[in-house]
């Protein structure tokens, strides 16, 4: 009782702190660009961790420790492939999208690529950005289930007010301040999260090392003692299988080059090159440290209650953190968890009404009238309305099936259309529109007949379809 009468008061704490800033923030916002992508004007710390903070979501906190710990070294593989990608965003990518956005005077992801394809653009708009919204959209609802699966968890309340109160914390400021709001909060949590994943494994290390009673004293113990499908790079298998292991994790890879609309219109809104530049090393030094941390955390997870000491493995973070520090302490380091989940919520929110308002319903207002920014903010309102009744309306397994189309679907898809759109000249609008509806149909398809499972990830199927389709389409249409 003790644990959690403090981890509710940090939790109290933490969310005031997030959404009187968030306001405090959207004071600033006066145009529609400001509230879309904070007028192209950010620094580039801001951006970093913005970027960071919403491209990690809960995954460097639950999902990567959780699976570290129930796969050993085999986890390496994706995260070689999450950080490979990670950099070569942020090197490759990102002063590019940004040069781009500030060319053409963009506000949104697709606004960009329908400038860009000019004789496509309206088709563009449309298919891309009702693609981006759909998929998006129950994307945010999937978050605010999270929300109340992890308060429900924690203090016992019921799964719909924990939603509810998810909702509560990050809709005011995201309405009020867009696209800014969110950025400058994802700023605190990005910090919340890198010190959980810094002072975590450290003091975790110590901890084994002064406790010889555990599973194990050391990692390189805890994966030897587990066997040999946690001590190999590619667990028990070999071979042929044993490629398929290492393509699967690296698969990530391909989601992270310019495909993931909330992360790329981070990169478009850095004030200018010299700005860039700094966010590139922020964002990758980030990213190499947080991966390292959260690989730890789940080893040393496993040397702490061996390979069947949790029920849930995505539990092993706040486990080890309730292990090694006083309840006042692990409360503000689980908070890293939350932070996570909060910061992805707010940025697909406001991606979802910006592209809505922006490529979708503006443009259908012949005369644009003074009242643009306040119509954002209600688009942005009822969307949130909506995607909360559909978290408490569906089946979770269908919002989480339509969520597992959105890496390899929106990521690969997208990450081919950015890609040519970027380096190659002969690429162009009706190439495009194929390459994102051939792309979207293969994933959907690939993964509901189950070869996803079967054969390989659609990760990595659906990126060299799309490719193909967009280097086809664009030597056999004419411009």
């Amino acid at each position: 009782m003790e644990y959690q009468t403090q981890l509710l008061v940090v939790m109290i704490a933490y969310m005031a702190i997030l959404i009187i800033y968030g306001m405090y923030q959207g004071r600033k916002v006066k145009t529609e660009s400001d509230y879309a992508i904070a007028g192209r004007k950010l620094p580039g710390w801001a951006a970093a961790l913005s970027e960071r903070a919403t491209g990690e979501s809960s995954w460097a906190l639950l999902g990567l420790p959780g699976a570290a710990y129930a796969t050993g070294l085999t986890e390496i593989w994706t995260a070689l492939g999450c950080v490979v990608g990670i950099i070569t965003a942020w090197v490759v990518i990102s002063w590019r999208l940004r040069a781009e956005a500030e060319k053409y005077e963009v506000n949104t992801f697709m606004d960009f690529i329908a400038k860009r394809h000019g004789e496509s653009g309206k088709w563009l708009r449309i298919v891309g950005s009702t693609t981006i919204v759909f998929f998006f959209f129950f994307y945010v609802g999937a978050q605010f289930l999270g929300g109340g699966k992890t308060l429900h968890t924690m203090f016992d309340i019921d799964t719909t007010l924990g939603m509810v109160i998810t909702a509560l914390v990050i809709i005011p400021y995201t309405i009020y301040g867009g696209f800014r709001s969110v950025v400058y909060t994802d700023v605190i949590q990005a910090i919340v999260m890198i010190v959980t994943l810094v002072i975590g494994p450290i003091v975790g290390l110590v901890y084994l090392a002064n406790h010889p009673e555990l599973f194990a004293s050391t990692i390189p113990e805890a994966l030897d003692k587990a066997g040999p499908a946690y001590s190999k790079l590619t667990g028990v298998s070999g071979g042929f299988t044993a490629g398929i292991v290492i393509a699967g994790g690296f698969s990530w890879f391909f989601g992270y080059l310019g495909g993931q609309p909330q992360l790329s219109t981070r990169f478009m809104a850095i004030t200018d090159a010299k700005e860039a530049k700094k966010a590139r090393n922020i964002g990758v030094s980030w990213t190499v440290i947080a991966y390292i941390g959260a690989l730890c955390l789940g080893w040393i997870g496993l040397a702490m209650f061996g390979p069947d000491g949790l029920e849930d493995r995505e539990t092993v973070m706040p486990a080890v953190i309730l292990k090694i520090f006083p309840p006042a302490i692990a409360a503000v380091l689980i908070m890293g968890a939350i932070a996570a989940m909060t910061s992805t919520a707010n940025s697909l929110l406001i991606l979802s009404s910006t592209e809505l308002s922006e490529n979708l319903i503006n443009p259908l207002y012949k005369k644009q009238t003074n009242n643009i920014l306040s119509r954002s903010r209600l688009i942005t309102g009822l969307l949130a309305i909506i995607a909360l009744g559909l978290a408490y309306v569906l089946p979770s397994t269908f919002i989480f099936t339509l969520v597992s189309w959105v890496w390899a679907g929106i990521g690969g898809t997208f990450s081919i259309v950015i890609l040519f759109t970027l380096f190659w000249k002969k690429f162009h609008g009706k190439a495009a529109i194929l390459t994102i509806v051939v792309g979207l149909v293969f994933t959907i398809v690939w993964i509901t007949t189950g070869l996803d499972k079967e054969l390989i990830t659609a990760r990595i199927v659906t990126f060299f379809v799309a490719g193909l389709t967009a280097v086809v389409s664009s030597l056999l249409i004419r411009k």
